[in-house]
């Protein structure tokens, strides 16, 4: 007997919401071992929006949110 028709036998021995955990149990590492895709870079995920911005840009969105902001801690 071969290890698919062992599996086999022993899951037709058992009740059908065992059954079910087990067809879930093995999605699971169906899903775990398929290869994984590497994720992309934020610059990757942007690059279909054309958008440009600059060192400048960058400055000055910090300068206005952080503009207010106390220097000193008292």
């Amino acid at each position: 007997m071969n290890l698919e028709q062992a599996v086999l036998d022993k899951l037709r021995e058992l009740p059908s919401n065992q059954q079910q955990e087990v067809l879930h149990f093995a999605e699971f590492l169906q899903q775990k071992t398929m290869a994984k895709r590497p994720l992309k870079s934020v610059k990757g995920l942007c690059a279909d929006l054309k958008v440009d911005i600059t060192e400048e840009d960058i400055a000055q969105a910090r300068q206005e949110m952080w503009g207010n902001f106390p220097r000193e801690i008292v």
